[in-house]
C-alpha cells in the first residue's frame, strides 16, 4: 500500500462506505500549539492528536521526542477511533513532519492501513468543520516491530556500513548553526539529506522515480534495502521514512535521533560537509 493519499482521493473515500479514520497532527517546532488551529477549522470528521503528549514520551535521556510507551499510545490511537482494521489518514498543517510521525507509529505499532494526506492542509480543496467529533472507540492495540527501529549502536553501525540519512537542514548537519540542541554537527558517517527536497514547492511528495533517484544518489543503491534515518528529535525523519517507503526503500528510524546522540559525550560527533 502506497504510504499517501491525494485529497481528491480522501474526500472520494469520505464519501464511500468505510471513511477512514482522520487524525489532525498539526504540530510546529517551536510553534504554538496544534489544538487552536484545528478548533478553528479542520477536515470534516478530523480528530486532534497532541504530538507532545500522544505520539512522543516526555523529554530525556532518550531525546526530546522518544518514542511514547506503547500502552498510552494505543489508549489514545482507541480514543480517536482506531481500530485494528480501520482505514486511517493523518495530516498536518506544515512539513508533513507530525502527519507522518502518526504514520510511522502507526505501521510501527503494527497497523498497515495507513497513509499520509500528500500536501497535508493545504492541499484539501473542501470544506472545513469546527465540530469536535466524538468518535466510537477504536479497538487498535499496538505490535510493535513491524518497521525497523534502531537505537544509537544501531545508527552508528549503519553508518559505518550501510547508508544513515540525516534528515536535518543542511546548515545543522555542518554544524554552522545548532538552535535546540547542546552540540552541532552530525553522526560520523552519516549523509546529508534534508527533508525539504522530497517535496516540491506545494509540499507534495516528488515524484516516485525522482525520490528513487535522490536516494540511489545518495547511496542507497538497490530497492528493498535498509535505509537508516534520522534528524534532531525523531519527527521530520519520519517524513523522509515516507519518502523512502515511496520510493521502494525500508526505512529504518533513529527514534531518539541527534537529541539523543548528542546528549551522550562519548558519542564522537562530526562537523562540516562530508559524512566522516
Amino acid at each position: 500500500m502506497t504510504p499517501i493519499i491525494s485529497a481528491a482521493d480522501l474526500a472520494a473515500e469520505l464519501a464511500g462506505p468505510t471513511p477512514p479514520v482522520l487524525l489532525d497532527v498539526r504540530y510546529q517546532l517551536g510553534g504554538p500549539h496544534g489544538r487552536p488551529a484545528y478548533e478553528a477549522g479542520h477536515i470534516p470528521g478530523a480528530v486532534f492528536v497532541d504530538l507532545d503528549a500522544e505520539l512522543a514520551a516526555p523529554p530525556g535521556a532518550g531525546g526530546r521526542h522518544p518514542l511514547p510507551d506503547v500502552g498510552a499510545f494505543g489508549a489514545a490511537m482507541r480514543r480517536a477511533g482506531v481500530g485494528a482494521g480501520t482505514p486511517v489518514v493523518t495530516y498536518d498543517g506544515d512539513k508533513g513532519w507530525g502527519a507522518a510521525r502518526a504514520w510511522w507509529l502507526l505501521r510501527w505499532a503494527g497497523h498497515f492501513d495507513v497513509r499520509v494526506l500528500d500536501g497535508g492542509l493545504a492541499a484539501w480543496t473542501g470544506p472545513l468543520e469546527t465540530k469536535v467529533p466524538e468518535p466510537a472507540e477504536g479497538d487498535f492495540v499496538p505490535a510493535p516491530g513491524a518497521l525497523p527501529l534502531l537505537d544509537a549502536d544501531g545508527a552508528a553501525q549503519i553508518a559505518r556500513q550501510g547508508l544513515l540519512l540525516d534528515a536535518r537542514a543542511g546548515e545543522r548537519y555542518r554544524g554552522e548553526v545548532e538552535p535546540i540542541d547542546a552540540v552541532a554537527g552530525h553522526i560520523p558517517g552519516a549523509v546529508s539529506a534534508p527533508t525539504t527536497e522530497n517535496v516540491d514547492e506545494a509540499g507534495r511528495f516528488l515524484p516516485r522515480e525522482q525520490l528513487v533517484a535522490r536516494f540511489v544518489g545518495l547511496g542507497a543503491g538497490e530497492e528493498a534495502k535498509t535505509v537508516g534515518v534520522y534528524c534532531g528529535s525523531g519527527v521530520s525523519a519520519a517524513q523522509q521514512a515516507v519518502a523512502l517507503e515511496l520510493a521502494g526503500f525500508v526505512p529504518a528510524l533513529y527514534a531518539g535521533s541527534w537529541s539523543e546522540w548528542s546528549r551522550d559525550p562519548s558519542r564522537p560527533v562530526a562537523t562540516g560537509p562530508n559524512p566522516s
